[in-house]
């Protein structure tokens, strides 16, 4: 004999939130942005805090990060963009982190955007910039983007723990 079982309404309500939890953004999200002369770029990001870790110390190398916490990190860009000899098409991406060895890491764009922050398909990615390295003498609990002005265009930098990670950029 067959049973039908018959779950009432707020179990499926639970089962549900719970489901739809699963990927929840935990931390606090952030948004950064530079206009210049019409044109603007932009990054929105989750935030998550050291908590007495070195993070990116435990990335290994070949190893890709999210740039963030929860859902990829986007990067927007109103026009196109020139990160030394490479172009970044106008438009948006998410942005990853890829660790090279102890002293080099490379910004990483890729074509899909909105994804969670560890489904990384390297096979959309369009382009790689080297990053410039250095060291903070304070130290930022929570990972930060910022985007400085430079007389050519702009600069992003990346704070988390002592280190400072950079990369300058044109407006074309």
């Amino acid at each position: 004999m067959k049973k039908n079982i018959i779950l009432p309404l707020s179990v499926l309500s639970v089962l549900f939130l719970v489901a739809a939890d699963a990927h929840a953004q935990r931390n606090p999200r952030a948004t950064a942005k530079l206009e210049k002369g019409g044109q603007f770029v932009m990054v929105e990001y989750g935030r998550p805090s050291l908590k007495g870790r070195d993070m990116l110390s435990q990335l290994q190398p070949g190893k890709t990060w999210r740039m963030g916490a929860d859902k990829s990190t986007t990067f927007t860009c109103s026009s196109n963009l020139s990160f030394g000899k490479v172009s970044i098409p106008q438009g948006s991406y998410s942005i990853w982190l890829r660790k090279l060895d102890e002293k080099n890491f490379q910004l990483v764009f890729n074509k899909t955007t909105g994804q969670w922050g560890t489904e990384h398909d390297v096979t959309q990615d369009i382009a790689t910039v080297l990053l410039d390295k250095a060291q903070n003498t304070e130290s930022a609990e929570q990972f930060t983007i910022n985007f400085k002005e430079n007389p050519k265009g702009g600069e992003m930098e990346l704070l988390w723990g002592t280190l400072i990670l950079k990369a300058p950029f044109q407006f074309k």
